[in-house]
């Protein structure tokens, strides 16, 4: 069974403009000093795939418009000017994606942030043609990774797909990492183009494994896995997708290491997965949730002070945050019109700059933190370990160098 196209529902307005809600003691303290931004707004876009009938990502556009408004009364805006949030929902559908990205060039957005969708590529094409830069977590498609023009990518994609499995495979003496991902364009593109090629350099076999979206009962899959000796398995998807590979991993009584993504673990996972199985886990985390550090109690304070119902636990809600902050820090400085043309090229020679929201490492846009994915701006990322609650230790930040000029 392949994605299913459901109804897009797409919203834009002034809603998301500066505010003045009450602030508590605690979170005026994270929150900093106020700052707020004045004159004409902004238009900066959102794309998410929203709630569809495999999985509920609306949590991303809430979390923006709280960003948004963080951002309007703290840091300026963008040069000064409050943003004003235009979003839309894809659905998951690739052509109501495209509709999203032809809906924000009509709104004449001078950017747009793209969430964890699995229609990247189509929402991202129109964009790209018509110029507007355009913030990704990650670049998942060959041309979102390629575009040296105005795509920014603020995941270290080779760390958590590639780097992490790898070298936990031979931390573990095994020589074979098997992927179970979820099919769709986003996740498996890269794993057929770009995985081969690391794979056989770093001397570890590689099998990819694609299970359609929405597979309830993967026992049969995980049969056939763990019957051909998986090595370290690699587990790639949303948390409804994980839940169903780690419980057929379970039923044929697989014991190797298992990694995965932070996506994967949420409250839902914990309560559906035995502990036997989460412990140990090796996870490549896109956000510190679960763990009091500065980066979860900024994210915490923006959510209850600009939020409402903002179940911050959630790891794709706090990626929502790291990449909206991203685009307004990397244009941090822009003077004279605010364009796209102008917030391109500010970002690309803005200097190395810090993440909020994911243990402040560095992210700087001028295509040198990977030379075979120009749009990357981060080199490493975070990792964790699971304990027997499916809860992450304390959390890593690993291979994340400066990048030069």
């Amino acid at each position: 069974m392949g994605l299913l196209a459901l109804v897009a529902a797409c919203g834009s307005g002034g809603d998301d403009k500066a505010d003045s809600p009450t602030v508590t003691s605690s979170a005026s303290s994270v929150l900093g000093p106020v700052n707020a931004a004045a004159g004409a707004p902004v238009k900066i876009g959102f794309i998410s795939d929203g709630k569809t009938d495999i999985s509920d990502n609306s949590i991303e556009i809430t979390v923006a418009k709280a960003t948004v408004k963080y951002l309007n009364q703290h840091k300026a805006g963008i040069g000064g000017r409050p943003i004003e949030l235009v979003s839309c929902e894809s659905a998951a559908d690739p052509s109501k994606g495209t509709d999203c990205a032809n809906r924000l060039i009509e709104e004449k957005v001078v950017a747009t942030v793209i969430g964890a969708s699995t229609v990247i590529g189509a929402a991202w094409e129109p964009l790209h043609a018509a110029h507007i830069p355009v913030m990704l977590y990650s670049g998942v498609t060959k041309a979102t990774t390629q575009d040296t023009e105005s795509t920014f990518a603020i995941q270290d994609n080779t760390f958590g797909f590639y780097t992490l499995p790898i070298q936990r495979a031979k931390d573990t003496g095994l020589k074979k990492v098997t992927y179970v991902v979820i099919d769709v364009p986003a996740a498996v593109d890269s794993l057929k183009t770009v995985a081969p090629g690391v794979f056989q350099k770093a001397g570890v076999a590689l099998n990819v494994v694609a299970v359609p979206p929405g597979t309830a009962d993967m026992t049969p899959q995980m049969q056939n896995i763990v019957s051909k000796d998986p090595g370290l398995v690699f587990v790639l998807g949303n948390d409804s997708f994980c839940i169903s590979a780690f419980k057929g991993l379970q039923a044929v009584g697989f014991t190797g290491p298992i990694s995965t993504i932070g996506g994967c673990i949420t409250d839902a996972t914990r309560k559906a997965v035995p502990g036997s199985i989460l412990k140990g886990m090796t996870v490549a985390a896109s956000a510190p949730i679960g763990a009091d550090n500065a980066s979860t109690r900024l994210y915490n304070a923006v959510a209850e002070t600009y939020g409402s119902g903002i179940d911050t636990t959630r790891n794709i809600g706090m990626t929502s945050f790291i990449e909206v902050t991203a685009l307004v820090t990397g244009a941090q400085g822009i003077t004279g019109d605010i364009t796209a043309a102008n917030i391109t090229s500010t970002i690309k020679k803005a200097p190395q700059r810090q993440l909020a929201g994911a243990l402040d490492i560095g992210f700087r846009c001028n295509g040198k933190a990977d030379p075979l994915a120009p749009s990357t701006c981060v080199r490493g990322g975070i990792i964790s370990v699971l304990d027997d609650k499916g809860q992450p230790q304390a959390y890593k930040v690993l291979g994340a160098t400066p990048i030069e000029d």
